[in-house]
C-alpha cells in the first residue's frame, strides 16, 4: 500500500521550486542594481578620468557571472531544502530528485530573466524607433524646406570628400563651384561598388578635369588629388569592416561566456539543491 501511495504522488515539489525561482530572480534584481551603481561611481565624463571602457566592460562581465552563480545557488539550496522530505527512498533517489528541484528552480528563474529582459528590451526598442521616426519626420521636413529656400541638395554623406576635392591651391571666388560639387558627388557615389570606390577612367578623368578648373591646380596634380579622395573614402570603409568585425567577434565571445556561465549556474544550483537537502534531511 506504501508503494501505491508513493507512486500515486508526484516527486515534484512545485512550491519549493517556485519558491527558489523567486528568490534567484530577486536576489540578480538586487544584484544587478548595486552592480549599476558602482559601474556608474567609477566612471567619469571627464577625459582621462575614471576607469577606462575596456575596465568598465571586463568588469561588468565578471560581474554578471558572479551574480548568476550567486542568485543560482540560492534558489537552489531553497529548492533542495524547502522541499517535502521524502521517506523510505534510496540515498541516491533522494539527491536525484533533489538535484532536479536545483535545476528545475534554475530553468524557471533564468526563464523569468529572459521574459523580463526581452519586455524591457521590446519598450525600449519602441521607445527608440519612435523618438527616431518622429525626429526623421522633422529632419525631412526641414531638409526639404531648406532646398526650397537654398536651391541646394542637403543631407549628402559625401559633402567633405567633395569639398577636398575642390580645395584651391590659391583660394578664390567659389561662388560658381556648387554644381561641379554636386555632380562630382553624384560621380562619387555611383562609383561605390561592394563597399568601395571604384572610379571608371572615365569618371576619373572628368573628375580631374574638374578639379584642375576649380583649383587651379596641373592635370597630374589634379589627378592624384581625385586618387587621394578614392583611397580616403576606401580607407574609411575598411575601418568601419573591421570595427563591426571586431565587434562580431566580441559580441560572440561575450555570448559563449554567458552560455557557460549559465550552465556552471545550472550545476550550481543543482549542487546547492543537493547540499539543502542533505541538511533538510538531517535537522
Amino acid at each position: 500500500m506504501s508503494t501505491r501511495e508513493e507512486a500515486s504522488a508526484s516527486a515534484v515539489s512545485w512550491a519549493a521550486i517556485i519558491a527558489g525561482a523567486l528568490a534567484a530572480t530577486a536576489v540578480t534584481v538586487i544584484l544587478l542594481v548595486v552592480g549599476t551603481g558602482v559601474g556608474i561611481s567609477i566612471v567619469s565624463p571627464w577625459y582621462g578620468a575614471g576607469a577606462s571602457a575596456a575596465a568598465v566592460g571586463v568588469s561588468a562581465l565578471i560581474w554578471l557571472v558572479v551574480v548568476q552563480w550567486i542568485s543560482s545557488g540560492l534558489g537552489g539550496f531553497l529548492a533542495g531544502r524547502l522541499r517535502t522530505k521524502w521517506v523510505r527512498l534510496h540515498a541516491h533517489e533522494i539527491f536525484f530528485r533533489d538535484t532536479a528541484h536545483g535545476f528545475l528552480a534554475w530553468s524557471l528563474a533564468s526563464v523569468a530573466g529572459a521574459l523580463l529582459f526581452a519586455s524591457a528590451t521590446a519598450s525600449t526598442v519602441s521607445g527608440v524607433a519612435r523618438g527616431a521616426t518622429e525626429a526623421a519626420a522633422v529632419g525631412l521636413s526641414q531638409a526639404a524646406q531648406a532646398a526650397i529656400n537654398n536651391g541646394q541638395d542637403t543631407g549628402n554623406a559625401l559633402a567633405y570628400f567633395t569639398d577636398t576635392l575642390f580645395r584651391p591651391a590659391n583660394p578664390g571666388d567659389e561662388s560658381n563651384a556648387g554644381q561641379s560639387r554636386t555632380e562630382a558627388a553624384r560621380i562619387l557615389a555611383r562609383s561605390i561598388q561592394g563597399g568601395q570606390v571604384a572610379l571608371a577612367p572615365a569618371d576619373a578623368t572628368y573628375l580631374a578635369q574638374i578639379v584642375a578648373v576649380r583649383t587651379g591646380l596641373g592635370p597630374a596634380e589634379a589627378q592624384q588629388r581625385v586618387d587621394a579622395v578614392a583611397n580616403q573614402l576606401n580607407d574609411a570603409q575598411q575601418k568601419l569592416r573591421q570595427t563591426a568585425d571586431a565587434a562580431r567577434k566580441q559580441i560572440a565571445r561575450l555570448s559563449m561566456v554567458l552560455a557557460l556561465s549559465m550552465l556552471i549556474g545550472a550545476f550550481i544550483a543543482s549542487a546547492a539543491a543537493a547540499l539543502g537537502g542533505r541538511i533538510r534531511d538531517e535537522y
